[in-house]
């Protein structure tokens, strides 16, 4: 019998799996540097197992505001993907990916939301290839969707996936920018255990 075969299990072991999330962390940014036309890099980044239901408070708790890109990743095992963001950081790289000084973007309307989910089009697809890459398996992200709201509203949905099965998961804080504007972002990437390989 075929025993199951997801992506959780596919980068197992807690060390190969910080340096295969880590790497697609760093792909996921030389795509942005090809969205904004210049070099982004990142300054700080920092992988580590956390308890999930903790997660919301690393937000400012369950009722704090934040911006959220989510994607769903299908292919050989199914998934989400969520890039959170404070309100004032994500209108910072709004105006960082735009070329607009800081301060420009103070609400979440139309084109920010494009900009944003331009932004999570582009770092869900370049992060995915370097794992669909590293463990030869492929994998897709849906088309995102930008959220503003409480971070229990935004999380719950996906959290309670990965808690039918695990009291923890995998964040990636990081930091990057150009050499003049950083701004800090948090990467949850939530694979499901329970899809059989195809």
């Amino acid at each position: 019998m075929e025993s199951k075969n997801n992506l959780q299990e596919m980068v197992s072991g807690s060390q190969e799996m910080k340096a295969i999330f880590g790497g697609g962390v760093n792909n996921a940014v030389i795509g942005l540097s090809q969205m904004a036309g210049q070099e982004i890099k990142i300054v700080e980044m920092v992988v580590k197992k956390v308890l999930v239901k903790d997660i919301p408070d690393m937000f400012g708790g369950p009722e704090a505001l934040i911006i959220a890109v989510y994607l769903e990743i299908s292919g050989k095992s199914n998934g989400h993907m969520v890039v959170v963001y404070e309100p004032r950081v994500a209108f910072e790289l709004v105006d960082m990916l735009l070329g607009q000084p800081n301060g420009t973007t103070t609400e979440l309307s139309d084109m920010e939301r494009s900009t944003l989910g331009e932004m999570g089009n582009i770092m869900g697809s370049f992060f995915l290839n370097f794992i669909s890459d590293t463990t030869g398996n492929r994998f897709l992200p849906s088309p995102p969707a930008v959220m503003m709201d409480m971070a229990g509203a935004v999380l719950d949905a996906a959290l309670a996936n990965v808690l039918a099965y695990s009291d923890s998961t995998y964040i990636i804080e990081t930091i990057f920018g150009t050499n003049d504007r950083q701004v800090s972002g948090t990467f949850l990437v939530i694979p499901d255990p329970e899809l059989e390989g195809l």
